[in-house]
């Protein structure tokens, strides 16, 4: 098998934006030296309407999810719907033997996650969630500074993705502002990401954490933020900041500002723009940096490697297939679990949740 081949199963603005045009590189101005092990086959959608959309990218239409799983060539299934529906599409593409990639988060609920991960292992089938924010070169260009010790060792981190969202009433009336059952306000929405940034750079898992929402400032169905303090296994501590209710300024001040600090008894180093859709190319419309401050040096990174975040996702789970080692889904699972105890400390007060 040299090259999966995957169906994508919802078609909105990010899955033909971000998947389809950076993930399975079918924009050709961007990516068109790109040989990758995968390719994206077909699509579907309850909105008719995204076709054309589809078909102007040269992706095959399916009508249904059902005639989309009946092709015996598609490989795999990327799960781009609503996250309320993650577990019926997921759970019936892997009932079909395929395949999974599933968007943040991998479901709304922690025992359908268990399930998808207890029926791709029963099936031997590669199930991951797209958590892609690991594979940008500046974070993990962090995580080997923090493995170095050169800005400390008793290290404290913030992670933060605040930025204006709600306030226009199309978008209050969105699913991320209207719809609770949805998970798609600030903590589960970019929260989710920050929480998994905050385990991969120290390859510790969170051990406890304490979550209170922002004072409400948006007329919006969700949580308008929260500040999230975590306890990691090995005893460092971190905290969380995402909101929907925070201007930034334009563009680049909103993007810059989605990031991190990482504090140390020797000094600072900060990413800016490293929480986001952004890998570092320099076409994007702003640029991701790495800053290294210390008692000795302030240093400035600029990544050559760069590789495009989402295109690293699918490689990893297509590879995982061609080679015969597959993923089992757990990180999707812990972040879920993640989301929903930050949302259970938040409604009793701050206590603190145990993982």
């Amino acid at each position: 098998m040299d090259q999966i081949q995957y169906g994508i199963v919802g078609f909105g603005g990010i899955a033909e934006n971000r998947i389809a045009k950076e993930g399975f590189a079918l924009d050709r101005d961007r990516f068109n030296h790109q040989i990758l092990p995968f390719t994206l086959a077909g699509a579907t959608d309850i909105n008719k309407g995204r076709k054309s959309a589809a078909n102007a990218l040269g992706i095959r239409w399916y009508e249904s999810v059902d005639e989309l799983l009946k092709n015996p060539k598609i490989d795999a299934i990327y799960v781009a719907t609503s996250n309320s529906t993650h577990f019926e599409v997921a759970m019936k593409a892997l009932q079909a033997k395929k395949h999974v990639i599933i968007e943040k988060p991998m479901t709304v609920d922690i025992n359908q996650a268990k399930k998808l991960v207890e029926t791709a292992e029963k099936f031997d089938l590669s199930i991951c969630t797209n958590l892609m924010m690991t594979k940008n070169v500046y974070n993990r260009k962090a995580k080997e500074l923090i493995r170095s010790g050169v800005a400390g060792h008793d290290l404290f981190t913030t992670l933060h993705m605040e930025f204006l969202y709600g306030k226009d009433p199309a978008e209050a009336q969105s699913w991320r502002c209207s719809r609770p059952e949805e998970l798609g306000g600030p903590i589960g929405d970019v929260g989710a990401h920050c929480l998994d940034m905050g385990e991969f750079l120290f390859d510790e898992q969170i051990r406890s954490l304490r979550c209170t929402y922002y004072p409400p400032t948006l007329d919006i169905a969700v949580e308008n933020g929260a500040v999230i303090s975590y306890i990691l296994k090995n005893g460092l501590e971190g905290c969380v900041r995402v909101a929907f209710n925070q201007p930034r300024g334009g563009v680049v001040g909103t993007l810059q500002n989605l990031g991190y600090e990482i504090y140390g008894e020797r000094g600072v180093i900060r990413g800016y723009g490293t929480m986001f859709q952004l890998s570092g190319h320099q076409d994007e419309p702003a640029p991701v940096r790495l800053e290294l401050v210390t008692d000795e040096i302030s240093k400035t990174y600029c990544m050559a490697d760069v590789e495009n975040i989402y295109q690293a996702q699918i490689t990893e789970h297509a590879n995982s297939i061609i080679n015969n080692q597959r993923m089992d889904g757990r990180r999707g699972l812990r972040n879920i679990l993640l989301v929903l105890a930050c949302h259970e400390s938040a409604s009793n007060g701050g206590k603190e949740v145990m993982i």
